[in-house]
């Protein structure tokens, strides 16, 4: 949409600023889950288009990766044409929780301190968001107040007390908030989007975010078989790095995980993996709850222990 301000025309875009694709892979950090996403360049293209998206910002897990070849893609492929790309970052800081870094023109290394990290950016001229900051395993809390923007709503926050506080703490702190869709299968590109009225080059759109121009026009969940889609390609894809890692550190329990883990695969859809992703789900908002509303101790989540996050989620409020 355009719009003419006396002689100047400017666009309303609509923008995706979490977005995920296979060039995300090899690049999260853990050498027994190396996968991440598995939608290709032209499934994002292509969702992005039907979803009329006019800015898709390439947030691949520590690399800038993914940006580039998706704009050698667009070179032959007229059909995309409105759909403007830029690059960023979802880079991983010391303590595991993660910064979404906009603009960008040098890849930034993961597992630096939060500080440093947000000095890298800035050093490119670049503009820090704080991405998912009260998730469960991967947010960086209170530290958000030190970057420019907040991402007060993601989508695959599924236990709903992590937006609730993030978004109670931009207020609080008055501090720019967007919306992120965390895109990691091809469905949920678009699932939240960002509004904004600008030309759409990286100048503007930088210009504009900074100054808190966007406005968040769409919020939604991740539904639980995008969640069960997005594991399935996880664990099957890492299937093997997994097994090995395991009979290294884990020999007595290696043959039931190993059946555990091929009986999911062969069969996603049966009706256990759907409850035993159900009871996940209700452990982690359980766990989230405590923490996010309740004031438990958020130390918990940083050594992303499961035994213990169970442990929290199972005792009584």
């Amino acid at each position: 949409m355009y719009i003419i301000r006396g002689s100047k025309t400017t666009q309303i875009l609509k923008v995706e600023t979490h977005s995920h694709n296979i060039f995300s892979n090899y690049h999260t950090n853990s050498n027994r889950i190396p996968f991440d996403c598995g939608v290709t360049i032209e499934q994002q293209l292509e969702k992005a288009y039907l979803e009329k998206i006019n800015v898709l910002f390439i947030t691949n897990h520590n690399t800038l990766d993914g940006y580039h070849q998706i704009l050698e893609f667009k070179k032959n492929h007229s059909k995309y044409d409105n759909i403007h790309v830029y690059p960023a970052e979802e880079v991983t800081v010391e303590n595991g929780g993660h910064v979404l870094a906009y603009g960008i023109y040098k890849e930034i290394k993961s597992g630096m301190s939060l500080q440093e990290t947000l000095d890298e950016i800035k050093k490119q001229n670049a503009i820090s968001c704080a991405a998912h900051p009260f998730a469960v395993s991967n947010g960086i809390r209170e530290g958000a107040r030190y970057c420019d923007l907040m991402e007060s709503f993601n989508s695959n926050n599924v236990d709903h007390y992590s937006n609730i506080v993030a978004d109670k703490f931009a207020k609080e702190h008055n501090m720019i908030s967007i919306a992120g869709s965390d895109s990691h299968v091809a469905s949920t590109i678009g699932r939240c989007f960002n509004r904004v009225e600008s030309d759409n080059n990286i100048d503007s759109l930088m210009h504009s975010m900074q100054r808190g121009k966007f406005i968040i026009q769409k919020t939604d969940y991740v539904s639980e078989s995008e969640m069960y889609e997005h594991a399935h390609y996880v664990l099957s894809s890492s299937r093997d790095s997994i097994l090995s890692s395991l009979n290294e550190s884990h020999k007595k329990i290696y043959p039931i995980v190993k059946w555990v883990l091929d009986s999911f695969i062969s069969h996603p859809n049966f009706k256990f993996w759907n409850l035993l992703g159900s009871l996940a789900l209700y452990l982690s908002k359980r766990a989230s709850k405590k923490v996010n509303i309740n004031g438990y101790n958020p130390k918990v989540f940083e050594n992303r222990s499961w035994k213990t996050l169970i442990s929290l989620s199972l005792t009584p409020y």
